[in-house]
């Protein structure tokens, strides 16, 4: 089959299409035609940063994570699933798992679902890794009908998504971003926009809350921005980090009892770690789609296969909208 492979980590032109073996499928798992994936941030990362990450896996590596596409085997000890179901998830691209730059994967049934029905293959594939992340992070904060929810980057992969699910689950819900693109989507999407550039954090803190602070705080933006979620954080409210890799001050923390929940999705990729619960998220994701409460915004943007470079360069501009999406 062909693949885009990396045998040099570094800068996005390092990928080279490569004809490789077609995967054979092993039992729990399913042989998938993929039909498109999408570019993540840690995608970008690991390519550039080979072993200094962790979770890299070793050259020669095929990258990619999220996938949609067609069953055309199923393995041994597998009854959920059929050959030419339609199906999405998150499932390599990492560590001792063989990614999704290529035209088939053998994926773990515990690591995806059926596909939305409502839901393009492009748009299936853009959600799972930022799906998974949104839902798990606002589940672990304690969501709420009712509450006030803030969350930074909301027009980026995992905050248009974590966006829709907070107002799926009946929250009230606020957004930062730095421009008119960005207002346009967030708006777009039931958030109320907050300019980040010119509104200071007790500015908008004050204006929406009356000075209270939100209840829950989605920080995706993650870095220094972190001290900006503590300080719009509610009294004993809850912070939801998907970038916690720095040294913080925890002092604002301490003293207004705010928990913090990490949020690192690929712990069940790496570890084999309780993998039913992203089938889980993801089958929970397919119904709120399916119901008209969750739809992945698109970068208008195409790439096949071959351009993943050009894919990989932008999402690394900083100018894409939503997710950037590589048909097979």
């Amino acid at each position: 089959m062909q693949a885009m492979i990396v045998n040099t980590f570094g800068g996005p032109d390092v990928f080279e299409s490569t004809e490789i073996a077609k995967p054979s499928v092993k039992a729990n798992h399913v042989l998938v035609k993929i039909a498109a994936t999408s570019v993540n941030t840690v995608d970008t990362m690991i390519r550039s940063m080979g072993p200094e990450l962790p979770l890299s896996p070793a050259a020669p590596a095929l990258l990619g994570m999220d996938f949609a596409g067609v069953i055309e085997e199923v393995g041994e000890a597998v009854t959920e699933y059929k050959v030419g179901d339609e199906v999405y998830g998150c499932a390599g691209g990492l560590a001792d798992l063989p990614g999704t730059l290529a035209e088939y994967i053998v994926a773990d049934t515990n690591l995806l679902a059926l596909k939305p029905k409502n839901l393009s293959m492009r748009e299936a594939a853009a959600l799972p890794l930022v799906g998974i992340t949104a839902y798990e992070g606002l589940l672990r904060a304690g969501i709420q009908a009712g509450q006030k929810v803030l969350v930074h980057g909301g027009s980026g992969g995992v905050g248009h998504v974590a966006i829709q699910l907070a107002r799926h689950f009946g929250a009230d819900v606020f957004s930062t971003g730095g421009g008119e693109p960005q207002a346009e989507v967030i708006e777009k999407l039931g958030a109320t926009f907050i300019n980040y550039r010119t509104e200071s954090v007790e500015d908008y803190v004050q204006k929406h809350t009356n000075g209270a602070g939100f209840d829950i705080v989605f920080d995706s933006v993650g870095g220094e921005n972190m001290l900006n979620s503590f300080n719009a954080a509610a009294l004993n409210g809850q912070v939801v980090s998907t970038v916690s890799m720095l040294e913080l001050d925890l002092t604002m923390a301490h003293f207004k009892g705010l928990s913090l929940h990490v949020v690192f999705m690929l712990i069940p990729m790496l570890h084999n770690h309780k993998r039913e619960e992203h089938a889980h998220i993801l089958k929970a994701m397919a119904k709120i789609a399916e119901a008209g409460e969750l739809t992945p915004v698109l970068d208008d943007t195409a790439y096949t296969l071959s351009q993943i470079a050009q894919a990989h360069e932008r999402l690394a501009s900083g100018k894409a909208m939503g997710k950037v999406v590589v048909t097979i």
